[in-house]
């Protein structure tokens, strides 16, 4: 079945301002203009995120929808996939957020508006650690696009993480995903994009 509905999800601190979410925007709106696109601004709560989510695809056909999500939006659209059993995209997902993510408690900016201020609480830890999909089986098809030289994320520790994923394992690179326009036609074609 062709993908009818897709989801973007961003990492921590970004936006839908980020480029590889205006990016795919750009690419769904002039090769897949039939497909519904959303990329929303999720708030630091993974629990508030999630649930904001949750209603913005409640009405979305499960058989053809898909989730595509980068950094702390990979582990995102993990849960995203086992909960709505479609497939997704995972671009340098995060693995253990709640471990990774644990140095970063208190206040920070925003990468595409340095201007804005987020709030990273201790207890979204745990929140995080409630949304942990590790040990299930993959619901659906996965595709996972890595870099080996994320600076953030281990890039071992990713392919680990998604064994039965379909692997793109890009020599160099960076956590950011620079290439990432490259790659667009083959999410497109992984998805089955309408």
């Amino acid at each position: 079945m062709r993908t009818t509905h897709l989801l973007y999800l961003h990492g921590f601190r970004s936006s839908p301002a980020s480029v590889k979410a205006r990016q795919m925007a750009a690419h769904v709106a002039q090769q897949h203009p039939a497909v519904s696109f959303w990329c929303p601004q999720l708030p630091p709560s993974p629990r508030a995120a999630m649930q904001a989510v949750a209603q913005g695809i409640a009405g979305w056909p499960r058989a053809s929808m898909a989730v595509l999500g980068s950094s702390l939006g990979g582990f995102y659209a993990s849960w995203v996939a086992q909960r709505m059993g479609c497939p997704s995209v995972l671009l340098n997902p995060a693995v253990d957020p709640a471990r990774s993510l644990e140095r970063y408690i208190g206040e920070h900016d925003t990468w595409q508006n340095p201007g804005e201020r987020i709030y990273f609480l201790p207890e979204y830890i745990g929140e995080l650690q409630a949304l942990d999909t590790r040990g299930l089986p993959p619901a659906a098809p996965e595709l996972l696009i890595v870099a080996k030289g994320d600076e953030l994320l281990d890039w071992h520790e990713m392919v680990r993480r998604y064994p039965g994923a379909r692997h793109i394992v890009q020599e160099g690179g960076e956590h950011a995903l620079s290439s990432f326009a490259a790659y667009i036609p083959e999410i497109a074609r992984f998805l089955r994009l309408a």
